[in-house]
């Protein structure tokens, strides 16, 4: 059902309508009437008959017309009365202001759902419970208990906390910005934030969708909603609590580094959602966004009236992966005839520091000018011929929107006037270069991601029957770890190439093994009770006589019985030794919201110690695969660098490919790694060395949830 008539009412009844100062009521119904609310409002309180003049009503029955939203402002028994009141009077929407329900506990909790079916069994859409309530500038419609009323801006708010919502509305207000919708969720019994996205994508009113979560109900759902909506406005999330405390030891590599906080980056990325990880980024980028168009590149030109900003906002650029590079020369010469021969054409462009407001227009319009420039950096320090109102007028005024201007007056007191009249006239304001080039940052990956190329998913030839057998033959076996051999197996039926080997369970059959096949060889001990075969002293390299191989067997098994002496061994694995080369771990855990996401990382202390890992949810396009080898630090080392070659970066790419359409194919895989995945530096060869999979049993998991 549409979330407009609540978001968008000609008609709100306030039920607990109350003139006690202090009271939840109050505070609603004095914000409609004070906010001059254009639409009919209904006071509900049986003990009035009218509200400042306004006809009150016992019940919201008796009103004998139906409301487009009813605000519940009640003491928390009085709510599901209240609630059923509001049903009765086929009121379109409801927005439960009271706490009291499942952050208490199980009683609350209890409450809280029986609410929520009474709603979802007439079709009627709920806010809350336990939140501040809903402010739209635009409709002059404040059902909150906030104290403040935002001038109508571009940006929409989202949070599921209420504090927040007070304090966005406090740092609008301070910065004189405007909003259109400012919504509180609470405790989302029925309205989350994913159906907010849904409405706030076709509002017109709404430029920038700003949220701040704790959860997300559907995360699959969200992902898919959260896509459809970044493709027609930016979205940017503050998301809080991405601890992974109290979740199982994985067994992994992947499972083991992966966690809420990578889920959730990895399904915003996804999904092109902007992810800010403070209030303070939260609000620079929905000021920016809400002012000025995402850039085309990412080139940014910088205009100063003193070298040591100049230089500081070219660090913070570049490190934040942005590109300050010379002007065209056709650019600097016209710079020359315009400004004083001192100053600087270069870029920075240093207009000096007793430049005035045309000093700097002349500057910002060459950089505008220039096809090498996608955005303009705007710095100004006080000094005593300093006019930064003045500048700050002019700088807005000959912004043209093809290319986002930024601007950032450093200092306090004496650039004040200036940075007041950059906000009045629509230039965003940021009291750092670092956090100019952090919000510049955002819009730039938010257009990268916009001009995307589509997304087409490569399907690859496979052996899906193969992979069937291994892993309904291990769910009927109830054994969840899928050891090295049989991993290797579905890793081969998807078109990976492995070593050859066999198993053996007596040292001779291991030597006539390791003859028939080619030496050296490798062994490693089989045990669907040993997970971590290197720990247990199961794994034994470059083996090369008969004597060797018997020697290690014995040694092995004698090891074996000593450190686990419960595990059942199926006996020892021996594998041709394979290539040198550049070791890699292929990876993917399933993660309980977002689903199969997967890792790509440099193997040994790359993954180990310094955890240089990506992640990415599958299903995977081959140039999210490419992105995904990007995204680490050791991407070089695959490439080549001081004169060592480089590796088949497209078997890696492929290799991820192929893993996301395996997990997407088979959902009974929980976690698994290609550990170590190594190619050679001197063929297009590449090769599975190590692998394990774990699968999660559905039947059992539903015997789990029926006990």
């Amino acid at each position: 059902m549409s979330l407009k008539p609540m978001l968008n009412p000609d008609s709100v009844a306030v039920i607990g309508a109350s003139l006690k100062e202090g009271k939840v009521g109050y505070a609603v119904i004095q914000n409609l009437i004070q906010g001059k609310f254009k639409g009919k409002l209904v006071p509900v309180n049986p003990k009035l008959e009218t509200y400042e003049g306004i006809p009150c009503f016992p019940n919201l029955v008796s009103h004998k017309e139906p409301v487009d939203v009813a605000v519940i402002a009640v003491p928390t028994p009085a709510v599901k009365p209240a609630v059923q009141d509001a049903l009765d009077a086929h009121a379109k929407s409801i927005i439960v202001i009271t706490a009291g329900f499942k952050e208490t506990g199980p009683e609350g909790a209890a409450l809280e759902e029986e609410i929520g079916k009474m709603c979802k069994s007439h079709g009627v859409r709920m806010l809350g419970p336990n939140c501040v309530g809903l402010i739209n500038a635009h409709h002059k419609f404040n059902a909150s208990f906030a104290t403040q009323m935002p001038t109508p801006g571009g940006i929409s708010v989202v949070s599921q906390s209420g504090a927040l919502c007070t304090a966005i509305l406090d740092w609008a207000a301070g910065r004189h910005l405007g909003l259109a919708k400012l919504i509180s969720i609470g405790n989302k019994a029925d309205v989350d934030e994913t159906d907010l996205l849904q409405a706030l994508a076709h509002d017109d009113e709404t430029k920038v969708i700003v949220a701040y979560l704790e959860s997300i109900e559907s995360g699959s759902n969200f992902i898919k909603i959260a896509e459809e909506v970044s493709a027609l406005k930016p979205v940017v999330v503050f998301k809080a609590g991405t601890t992974k405390a109290g979740a199982k030891a994985a067994s992994s590599h992947t499972g083991s580094l992966a966690g809420a906080d990578i889920a959730y980056g990895a399904a915003f990325k996804r999904a092109g959602v902007i992810r800010a990880d403070s209030f303070d980024a939260m609000t620079d980028f929905a000021t920016a966004l809400a002012m000025q168009n995402p850039p085309q590149g990412n080139r940014v030109a910088i205009v100063t009236n003193a070298g040591g900003p100049g230089i500081m906002a070219a660090d913070a650029m570049e490190k934040a992966g942005l590109t300050v590079q010379p002007l065209e020369a056709k650019t600097a010469e016209a710079l020359k005839k315009d400004l004083p021969a001192a100053a600087s054409v270069g870029n920075p462009i240093d207009v000096l520091g007793d430049a005035g407001p045309d000093r700097y227009v002349r500057a910002i319009n060459a950089a505008q000018d220039d096809p090498s420039v996608d955005s303009i950096m705007v710095m100004l320090s006080p000094q005593a011929m300093t006019r930064p109102a003045d500048v700050a007028l002019a700088a807005a005024s000959c912004a043209r929107g093809d290319k986002p201007v930024l601007a950032c007056f450093l200092g306090g007191e004496d650039v004040m006037p200036g940075r007041d009249q950059l906000v009045a006239s629509g230039l965003p304001d940021f009291t750092s270069p670092e956090k100019a080039a952090s919000a510049l940052k955002a819009m730039w990956e938010y257009s990268a991601w916009k001009n995307r190329p589509p997304r087409i998913i490569t399907r690859f030839p496979v052996n899906r029957r193969r992979v069937e057998r291994i892993i309904h033959r291990h769910l009927r076996m109830e054994r969840l770890q899928v050891g090295e051999i049989d991993a290797k197996k579905i890793f081969e039926a998807y078109d990976f190439k492995i070593p050859e080997g066999k198993l053996a369970t007596t040292s001779e059959e291991a030597i006539e093994i390791a003859n028939r096949i080619g030496m050296p060889v490798v062994m490693k001990i089989v045990s669907p009770d040993i997970i971590h075969k290197s720990d247990m002293g199961g794994v034994k390299l470059n083996l090369s006589t008969p004597s060797e191989v018997r020697d290690a067997f014995d040694l092995m098994m004698l090891r074996i019985s000593q450190r686990a002496p419960e595990a059942k061994i199926d006996g020892v694995y021996i594998e041709k030794m394979g290539q040198k080369g550049v070791e890699v771990i292929l990876g993917m855990t399933r993660d309980p919201q977002f689903g199969p996401m997967l890792m790509f990382g440099l193997g040994g202390i790359f993954v180990e110690v310094m955890k240089d890992v990506s992640f990415y949810l599958a299903p995977i396009t081959a140039d999210e695969a490419m992105q995904m080898l990007k995204g680490t630090r050791s991407y070089s080392l695959l490439t080549g660098v001081r004169g060592r070659a480089g590796v088949n970066i497209e078997a890696i790419a492929k290799g991820l490919q192929r893993i996301s359409q395996l997990v997407t194919d088979f959902p009974h895989i929980m976690e698994l790694d290609i550990n170590p995945f190594i190619l050679s530096p001197d063929s297009d060869a590449s090769l599975v060395a190590d692998g394990r999979i774990t699968l999660r049993d559905f039947r059992q998991q539903k015997r789990n949830s029926n006990a």
